[in-house]
């Protein structure tokens, strides 16, 4: 509230809500210089407290026009020059949270006691907007009943703030959705084999159950995985570990390793190795971590045709590549894929679990790195997924 951020030498006083900016004559007076008034001094001094204020300060008198303000507020206004003088509708237009205009003058002669607002959207002349937390006091310039009324407002830019706060909200939103799915099938198929084992004990039925439940925790555990990852590569306390790599054997491992996950979806897995190929020096942990994010994504998008694992010599290092026959990604999906959460509205995708973070991580882990990631898709005809890895010496 703007009575806690003006909490100056020079306010004597509060009543009521009312913050009272003109000092009372006390009997230890400050020695002045001849021909200087004691009331010029104090208001030498608010102006140059409220001058160094990182918020903005407007004050405007009862009749709505501005007569101080500091240049914080020239710099959320986004004005040049001169606003003392000017009705404030005229520098300050606001939205509410409905992006619907609201008449601050109306707002501002509505307010009897110190109010604030985090629920503003501030609109420019360009088009853009910033959020904007808007606190608005009234004020009386003097003492006693005849003492001349005003108001004065704070503002502050809280875009970032409330991007975070939104941020978070969907995190919550999408991880708890996630989570909420496998946990009930696994909770399902395990209770379903219990039933089983009791009534009948066909190992058969047994089975299915079970391994239903165990690709449901394996989910489970990659969804983990990525906010770990996640959680630490947003704190930038991942830590690069550079050792000689092995090109051809890391590609040629992680076929293997994925081998039986396309061959039950009838999908061919492939390598197309650079016979050039030369010892790489960077983080084997990260390096695969993004390739193991590729090829799930291939694997789990493609449901005709093969996967590719590719590598290829490049100066002062390795291109990687992932290359598949599924159902590719549209151009303005393109623009978004490495965002955070983002998931197609395409129902194909749709079809399957996801977070939206795999890719989002694969990204920090590149920038970690010093990767050069890059997409080629064309919908309904694959999609290739590329990563130069640099040598890190």
């Amino acid at each position: 509230m703007i009575a806690d951020s003006l909490t100056l030498p020079f306010v004597r006083r509060r009543a009521y809500g009312i913050i009272d900016l003109m000092p009372k004559p006390t009997q230890s007076s400050i020695s002045l210089p001849v021909g200087a008034s004691a009331a010029a001094l104090e208001h030498e001094r608010l102006t140059s407290l409220i001058g160094s204020m990182a918020d903005g300060v407007i004050a405007i008198d009862d009749h709505m026009k501005v007569v101080l303000y500091n240049g914080a507020a020239l710099n959320i206004l986004d004005i040049n020059g001169n606003m003392a003088g000017r009705q404030l509708k005229r520098v300050l237009s606001l939205h509410d949270e409905n992006n619907q205009p609201i008449d601050v003058e109306q707002l501002v002669q509505d307010i009897k006691i110190p109010t604030s607002s985090r629920d503003y959207s501030l609109h420019y002349s360009d088009g853009s907007t910033v959020n904007l937390y808007l606190s608005i006091a009234p004020v009386r310039l003097g003492y006693g009943a005849r003492g001349d009324h005003g108001y004065v407002l704070l503002l502050r830019d809280i875009t970032r703030e409330k991007s975070l706060e939104e941020e978070r909200d969907e995190f919550i939103s999408v991880v708890s959705h996630e989570l909420r799915t496998p946990i009930a099938i696994t909770e399902g198929n395990i209770s379903n084999a219990q039933f089983v084992a009791e009534k009948t004990g066909d190992i058969n039925e047994i089975r299915t159950a079970l391994d239903s439940a165990h690709n449901q925790i394996l989910f489970l555990a990659g969804l983990v995985n990525d906010l770990s990852t996640l959680s630490r590569a947003e704190r930038n306390v991942l830590e690069v570990n550079i050792e000689p790599i092995n090109p051809h054997k890391l590609v040629t491992e992680l076929a293997a390793d994925y081998k039986d996950q396309a061959s039950s979806k009838g999908l061919r897995l492939e390598t197309k190795l650079d016979p050039h190929l030369e010892v790489l020096q960077s983080s084997k942990l990260y390096s695969r971590e993004i390739l193991q994010n590729f090829i799930t994504n291939a694997i789990k998008y493609t449901e005709h045709g093969s996967v590719t694992i590719g590598a290829t010599k490049a100066e002062k290092g390795v291109t990687f590549t992932v290359t598949d026959t599924g159902i590719g990604i549209s151009k303005t999906d393109q623009e978004k894929v490495f965002d955070k959460f983002f998931r197609s509205e395409d129902y194909r995708t749709r079809q399957n679990n996801g977070t939206g973070l795999g890719l989002y991580v694969t990204m920090k882990l590149a920038r970690v790195i010093h990767a050069e990631l890059s997409l080629n898709s064309k919908l309904n005809h694959g999609s290739t997924f590329s990563i130069y890895i640099p040598n890190l010496q």
